[in-house]
């Protein structure tokens, strides 16, 4: 399996792109987590550049989430809400509205924040935008509260409790890939 990694945020030392790696090492060895970095590359979204061929940034996400059997984004919260590159790539990816890549394709959405609530809000925000993109979005839950606390200098998670969480998240993304595999193979 396929999974797509994905960071809201642009940070170099990013508490959430250490949460997709964290995530990422409790997959079994049949899994693949892939990382897609071009979203500091994305221009703005404007209906007139939305032509063919697409700006390469934004062709290059199309194609990562098409070849990705499910996705897993990671968003930090800004101003109580998701930051705007990664809405602004999903507005991107989120045409041509009927056949969208992201339509049909499983999403999972967790999150950290320096503060105590762990991105809840841009969580919630993320899951409204990718539900009405088509997407099937899981029922997953992780907000990592007090980031800083939680992973060491080099980005390593320290907490059990958030590795069980990851896990657990991993496993309902899963579970609503197995399916679409099945299908696929039938």
């Amino acid at each position: 399996m396929r999974i797509l990694a994905i960071s809201g945020s642009l940070r170099r030392g990013s508490h959430n792109t250490s949460l997709l790696r964290a995530a990422g090492e409790l997959l079994p060895p049949t899994d693949e987590l892939v990382f897609w970095d071009g979203l500091k590359s994305m221009p703005p979204y404007d209906e007139d550049d939305d032509v063919e061929p697409a700006p390469a940034a934004v062709a290059s996400l199309r194609e990562a989430v098409a070849a990705a059997d499910a996705v897993l984004i990671a968003t930090p919260e800004y101003n109580s809400s998701t930051p705007g590159a990664l809405k602004n790539a999903l507005d991107w990816a989120s045409r041509p509205v009927a056949t969208n890549v992201f339509r049909n394709k499983p999403v999972a959405v967790i999150g950290s924040s320096a503060g105590m609530f762990g991105a809840v809000w841009a969580q919630a925000e993320l899951r409204k935008v990718l539900a009405a993109m088509g997407a099937r979005v899981a029922d997953v839950e992780v907000a990592v509260g007090h980031a800083t606390e939680k992973f060491d200098g080099e980005g390593l998670l320290l907490d059990d409790e958030v590795r069980r969480e990851l896990a657990d998240s991993l496993a309902t993304l899963r579970s609503e890939v197995q399916p679409l595999i099945a299908a696929a193979a039938a």
